[in-house]
């Protein structure tokens, strides 16, 4: 054998086992994403434990569509993070492959894609801030131009000046991103203390969810603030009910309400209000208004569940966020004005429904990633004007279609 060949020969060796150590570390990453769950599917009569608080539509449930009817009001939902792949698993866990989430019984139904100001997987305050003005923004920032040099005008704003009642209600910190991009301008996402305060100087009627670490002054244990202002002291003043039970939830009255059940993020357990709940209490003071009102709610936690490849908590807070759906379409229902609208920021993990046991009921589940993605997310609406957000559009047109139907003009716009 010729010292060539020789040489040929330990090459094809080293390749062949450069491919299988390759090939092996391939499978145990793929096999590692892979993650299986079992539930009780298909019969579903009986519930889950885990799962048995939800009650989803039967097959026979219809939405009569809304013809005619004058927007009055909006209902805007975003779960953050959720993609098909979060719908349809919470979807087959629970109301089962033949039969529907409340949202996905919306009759119209559209695509958007999430891509932010400078990247092809944005976060979730460029992504706000898209559905909250119209216009991109670089990841991280918040209702700023990327150059920061403007500040653009959101559509809750709008509608504020328009006369109507407005509202966050979320699982996060009030002071998170999503909420954030509905009422503050800021540089960037982190800066929780300056978003508080701009929330309460917006003059927000309904403020629902976790966060009062950047409303306590430093001197209270937990507090995440770097100076001695304290917001909820200055929320009583300007005239806001402050709460912070489920108890006092059920019983608080407008047209101002801050409601802060957790120094951080909600637990989205008992004793605090849950989504759902918090949703109607909105709903309940924000309609009082003959001007009609804005209010988005946000199921944040949808987005953490999968940052953590965790189906089952993915299932559940989608589930939670679906409830909130069913008490926006139930007004929308009875009110005949209500334009409901649902859809997510972007989607987190990558995550795909790759089959299901039918004799072990065993769903099998496939996660891309622990970070966001680049995929693009469903949106659903309800109610008059409903057919203009059917079809496959950027995320910026969100709120640009809802200004049309409401009449806001120079929409979207910026200022210095």
């Amino acid at each position: 054998m010729s010292r060539n060949t020789k040489v040929n020969v330990r090459y094809r060796v080293f390749a062949i086992i450069l491919f299988v150590l390759f090939y092996g570390f391939a499978l145990r990453t793929v096999k590692a994403a892979d993650t299986t769950t079992n539930f009780n599917y298909p019969d579903v009569n009986t519930g889950t434990t885990e799962f048995e608080f939800y009650e989803g539509p039967s097959q026979t449930d219809k939405l009569e569509k809304i013809i005619g009817g004058k927007i009055k009001n909006v209902i805007f939902l975003i779960g953050d993070g959720m993609g098909m792949g979060q719908v349809t698993t919470a979807r087959v866990a629970t109301v089962g492959l033949d039969n529907m989430l409340w949202m996905e019984k919306m009759p119209a139904t559209g695509i958007t894609y999430t891509h932010s100001a400078n990247a092809a997987v944005t976060d979730s305050a460029a992504a706000g801030t898209a559905l909250a003005t119209g216009l991109k923004t670089n990841n991280g920032m918040i209702c700023t131009s990327p150059d920061k040099s403007k500040k653009y005008q959101t559509i809750l704003n709008c509608c504020k000046n328009k006369g109507m009642a407005t509202g966050l209600v979320v699982t996060s910190r009030i002071t998170h991103a999503t909420p954030a991009c509905f009422a503050s301008h800021v540089e960037s996402r982190g800066m929780e203390a300056e978003i508080a305060e701009q929330l309460l100087t917006n003059k927000v009627n309904v403020l629902l969810g976790g966060g009062k670490d950047f409303f306590l002054p430093k001197s209270i244990e937990g507090s995440k603030r770097t100076d001695d202002l304290n917001l909820i002291e200055q929320a009583k003043k300007d005239g806001y009910n402050c709460i912070e039970t489920s108890e006092e939830l059920t019983s608080a009255k407008g047209p101002y309400l801050l409601g802060l059940f957790q120094m951080a993020a909600l637990k989205t357990t008992g004793p605090e209000p849950s989504l759902v709940k918090m949703t109607k209490k909105a709903i309940e003071i924000l309609s009082k208004n003959k001007k009609g009102f804005f209010m988005m709610v946000e199921g944040s936690q949808i987005d953490w569940a999968c940052h953590g490849n965790n189906i089952n908590n993915s299932i559940r807070q989608t589930l939670l966020f679906d409830e909130a759906v069913k008490a926006a379409i139930d007004f929308a229902i009875s009110d005949k004005h209500t334009l409901v609208i649902v859809t997510a920021d972007h989607e987190t993990g990558g995550l795909v429904l790759n089959g299901i046991n039918s004799k072990t009921r065993e769903m099998t589940v496939h996660w891309s990633t622990k970070g966001h993605s680049g995929l693009p997310v469903p949106i659903y609406a309800y109610g008059p004007g409903d057919g203009a957000f059917a079809g496959v559009y950027d995320n910026t047109e969100v709120s640009r279609k809802i200004a049309a139907l409401l009449k806001i003009r120079n929409f979207p716009s910026a200022r210095k």
